[in-house]
């Protein structure tokens, strides 16, 4: 039986669960591989010792000592962020290794370095586990939706996200608390900024709009916004409009150009997305022969994220064994066939909006808003003015008709420059179903 040596660098929450799912499915995968995956080297700087069922695997702690021994077939970086996870990735590829990595962040700015690199040296790049943790996304979309034009992708993302969202929706929590909470649980960073802030979402985009467009993407092009200016009463506004509030992942494809966003957004609650609660990941494709095509699951944890890595080393194992490395491009098209697109300008963009700001309880306040909507060609879907938020100061809540995105702004900041406005104006769109 032939045997695949992996070489993991980084031993943490979901490095532990590669090793765990590599040594409890270690006799299924034989009986389908045919062959022995073993995972014969860990590198990890702060680790001193292993736990015990993995006790006679060689511990390092530097990734280069795994990339150097020639013994190796697949070195496996889960470390995260750019430096030195780059270096490591482009030293294991040019020592001939084939190279798995769950690191979005790396893959959405450095991937076209990684990518040409792999190509050049004949060598394969799993990244699986980089979008949707356990969820097989990025297979479906590289070889099960092969034969689609991708005419839109959009999603929930973040779990992180989602659970605050969920959490303030169903309890009415307000955001800083739920997040104190999500650290608490461990479902948030000490610094939960890209998650919140919708930053891990669009890395998670940007890697999905290159393999489905064939088109280079990196999550700075992405227009993105996040969650930390929604307060409880915009979720209970929400549900009086029949919408629950998420964080979206969206892109359409025009052809010509493609849109490229995240952003909060109301989800009418009979859409699928609507429904999608907890730390759970959504991910929708809508291609031009399948139709629609939605995949849910746990978008994180050792061992979903665990699994979707090992996916990625028995695929490499496969085509090592039967002679076929790079029988599948990584990015889905060939490299010569990717193609640049224009990104579509966020101004350009048109649907309906929900805006909220603060304003002095007088009369001719509705009126002057009103005024500088009509200014700007903005049609009132309806208007709700609440109950006192402070002496003298009560929330306006205008939702509007289909609008565009250069009027909007231009008329929210102008509204927000009114004296009787006394706070931000909070701006959430809504989905709108092509």
């Amino acid at each position: 039986m032939k045997e695949i040596k992996v070489g993991l660098i980084g031993f943490g929450t979901v490095g532990k669960g590669l090793a765990e799912v590599l040594l409890s499915q270690r006799e299924r995968l034989a009986r389908r591989t045919g062959m022995s995956i073993r995972l014969a080297g860990i590198a990890d700087h702060s680790a001193t010792a292993l736990p015990e069922r993995f006790a006679g695997i060689p511990l390092s702690k530097d990734g280069m000592d795994l990339i150097n021994n020639p013994e190796l077939d697949i070195i496996v970086e889960l470390i995260g962020g750019i430096e030195p996870a780059k270096t490591f990735v482009m030293r294991a590829i040019e020592a001939g290794k084939h190279v798995v990595t769950a690191n979005k962040a790396l893959l959405s700015q450095e991937g076209a370095d990684i990518f040409a690199a792999a190509t050049r040296k004949g060598v394969e790049v799993g990244f699986e586990a980089s979008v949707g943790g356990g969820i097989p996304v990025i297979k479906a979309l590289k070889e099960g939706l092969v034969a689609n034009k991708i005419l839109s992708i959009m999603g929930i993302m973040n779990g992180t996200a989602n659970y605050i969202l969920t959490r303030m929706t169903d309890e009415g929590v307000p955001f800083a608390e739920v997040l104190k909470e999500a650290q608490k649980l461990g479902f948030a960073e000490a610094d939960p900024t890209y998650d919140v802030e919708g930053i891990d979402t669009a890395h998670k985009l940007a890697i999905l709009m290159t393999i489905a467009y064939g088109t280079p993407i990196t999550h700075k092009q992405i227009a993105t916004e996040g969650i930390s200016q929604i307060e409880p009463i915009d979720i209970e506004l929400a549900r009086e409009f029949g919408c629950r509030i998420k964080l979206l992942a969206i892109s359409r494809n025009h052809g010509d150009h493609v849109e490229a966003r995240v952003h909060a957004t109301m989800v009418p609650q009979q859409h699928l997305l609507a429904s999608i609660n907890g730390a759970y990941n959504a991910i929708h494709f809508q291609g031009d022969t399948v139709g629609n095509i939605l995949l849910y699951g746990l978008g994180a944890g050792m061992v979903p994220t665990g699994s979707a890595v090992a996916a990625d080393v028995v695929d490499i194992a496969r085509n090592i064994a039967s002679g076929s490395i790079g029988r599948v491009p990584a990015l889905s098209y060939l490299p010569e066939q990717m193609r640049p697109r224009r990104i579509t300008p966020m101004d350009e963009l048109c649907g309906p909006y929900y805006f909220r700001c603060t304003v002095l309880d007088q009369p001719g306040v509705l009126a002057l808003v009103a005024g500088i909507l009509a200014k700007h060609e903005i049609s009132i879907e309806s208007v709700i003015q609440k109950g006192r938020k402070e002496i003298g100061a009560v929330p306006l809540v205008v939702v509007t008709h289909s609008a565009k995105e250069s009027a909007i702004r231009a008329a929210l900041d102008e509204i927000g420059k009114l004296d009787s406005v006394t706070g931000p104006v909070v701006k959430i769109r809504i989905l709108e179903e092509e």
